[in-house]
């Protein structure tokens, strides 16, 4: 297989003929490869300089993520999976509970999640005006900003969150530095939002995997891509990191509570007829893509999985005014599941990958400038890899 030259300065894994796993990807490579499942964000990018509270800079944004049409009267099987619990991704004891998602998911910085969570109940009540009461509890994640965002200064606000959702659609995602990922770290490298797919055939059925993650988590000396050690290819003499970073972030492990944490979100869509319990182990397997590039739940990190289902659109009977008794439900079998796990590792590692491929430098608060992964050499030893005869041989 020839080496490929992407077309453009930043680019994706694809781009460069470098695949991840055995499962080709959808169309998108994308959680929009999902059928109904719309992507929007909002970024929030004003100011420079040293930081002042309430004022800026700010390099933070909002992304949501619409699990299909009516969202809040159509619920979906799902579960969760909670590798290291410093963090929050709201409503996910209504997940455990019912098995249920029940909303839009939103993902922003650490201290504007109550904010998000607010704004979406206020979009859904104007949105079903004259429906009955609503009841449902928003899932917002969160992912700490604050190496270069104002975070304290909350910039997040109601009407950021309406044009995220008013921008949602299916199609191409935007990565990198945008929405929730604005300003994000990942492996001591620019991080942010990232997405990929891959497609299954189970049987004579053929489903997807679609994942989304916000990436803010990592040491740079365990980044690996497809094995490969990358983060070794970069000292911090040769790609810098800011001396606040924290250990997280690639630098010389540092007392609390100096110590930075970063945290990621992955979001999993899937259109297999799952139930919550296999919603629930397929976002657990979606964890070790985390682990496969280096991820290792660290003390200061927050790293949490939600896993959906857009199959068996029939069970909002079971939530109307006048439910029937019954609902009955289609259901992949256990013993035919591992693919769909398979996938999932996969498109979680590659989604990771996006986001750092998308990502540029940027600079934040205080004059902290966090570079992007350089490109060119990454792909030089993931294609020689690639190319390497299997078997040990050299």
């Amino acid at each position: 297989m020839a080496e490929l030259q992407a077309a453009s300065p930043r680019a994706r894994l694809s781009d460069y003929g470098i695949t991840v796993g055995d499962y080709p990807r959808g169309i998108l490579n994308a959680i929009t490869d999902i059928a109904g499942v719309c992507v929007g964000h909002e970024t929030i990018v004003s100011g420079s300089g040293p930081l002042i509270p309430g004022v800026g800079p700010v390099r933070t944004g909002v992304t949501v993520i619409i699990p299909g049409p009516e969202p809040w009267d159509r619920p979906r099987f799902a579960g969760f999976h909670c590798v290291s619990g410093v963090g929050e991704l709201t409503g996910l004891t209504l997940v455990g509970e019912w098995g249920m998602l029940k909303g839009p998911i939103a993902l922003t910085n650490t201290w504007s999640v109550g904010t998000v969570r607010d704004a979406l109940v206020a979009a859904a009540v104007r949105q079903r005006q004259g429906s009955s009461p609503l009841w449902a509890m928003p899932v917002v994640g969160e992912t700490w900003d604050g190496l270069l965002n104002d975070v304290e200064g909350q910039h997040v606000g109601p009407e950021h969150v309406d044009a995220a959702l008013a921008r949602a659609a299916d199609g191409h995602v935007r990565e990198g530095n945008v929405g929730g990922g604005t300003g994000m770290v990942c492996h001591g490298f620019k991080g942010g939002i990232g997405t990929s797919s891959r497609l299954v055939t189970i049987g004579d059925r053929s489903f997807g995997v679609g994942v989304l993650v916000q990436a803010n988590h990592g040491h740079r000396k365990r980044l690996r891509i497809n094995g490969c050690n990358v983060g070794g290819l970069f000292s911090v003499t040769d790609v810098p990191i800011p001396a606040d970073a924290g250990h997280l972030y690639g630098r010389a492990a540092i007392a609390p509570p100096q110590g930075r944490g970063g945290s990621v979100i992955v979001i999993v869509a899937t259109d297999a007829p799952l139930l919550p319990r296999q919603c629930s182990r397929l976002a657990q397997r979606a964890s070790f893509g985390l682990a496969r590039m280096g991820g290792a739940g660290e003390n200061w990190s927050g790293d949490m999985l939600l896993a959906f289902s857009t199959a068996n659109p029939q069970i909002a009977e079971a939530h109307s005014d006048l439910p029937p008794l019954t609902v009955a439900v289609d259901q992949l079998s256990d013993p035919y599941i591992d693919e769909l796990f398979y996938a999932a590792i996969d498109a979680t590692e590659e989604a990771i990958v996006n986001a750092l491929f998308a990502a540029e430098t940027m600079t934040g608060r205080d004059g902290n400038t966090v570079h992007a992964l350089p490109l060119a050499p990454v792909a030089d030893a993931l294609n020689r890899q690639q190319l390497r005869p299997k078997g040990g041989q050299r």
